[in-house]
């Protein structure tokens, strides 16, 4: 399976705008930590969640897309990933059929067969996941963003 590397990372901040799947109100759940860092960046992020249709990040209200094919530009946004690999897999199919570029698959998300299909050529310009990062846990944006973001012209 091909490497991560810092470039990788850059070209996933490429992108003008970005998604989290996963994102929660809850603030002890990682989609709410992820969530909150792109607006603390202030990025243009989509809290993408099917069960509300809104997530609380500090008090404010934002409003929720069910899924990757209801975001306004799909082929303009990159999507942080927060979910069990068993949900994973169904969530990049969307995104490659809705033409998402880039994909980071933060810790826990993803199984074999999940990178199989993220990594298949054609599926996407760039995946982020697994070993190496700064982190103990491997890739994460929480860790890894900020350095990212700064190498893509972000910050």
């Amino acid at each position: 399976m091909a490497a991560v590397t810092e470039a990788t990372a850059r070209r996933f901040f490429s992108s003008p705008f970005f998604a989290v799947v996963g994102a929660s109100s809850n603030p002890a759940k990682v989609g709410h930590k992820v969530h909150a860092w792109y607006l603390y960046y202030d990025l243009p992020v989509t809290p993408i969640n099917p069960a509300s249709q809104t997530v609380v990040v500090e008090g404010k209200e934002y409003p929720t897309v069910p899924d990757v094919t209801a975001l306004p530009s799909p082929k303009e946004t990159s999507v942080s990933v927060i979910t069990h690999p068993a949900i994973t897999i169904d969530v990049l199919k969307e995104a490659k059929s809705a033409g998402i570029p880039a994909v980071w698959l933060q810790p826990g998300t993803f199984d074999d067969d999940v990178l199989k299909f993220a990594l298949a050529p054609g599926a996407f310009d760039a995946v982020v996941y697994g070993e190496g990062g700064r982190g103990s846990e491997g890739w994460c944006v929480l860790v890894d963003g900020e350095k990212a973001m700064k190498d893509a012209g972000k910050l």
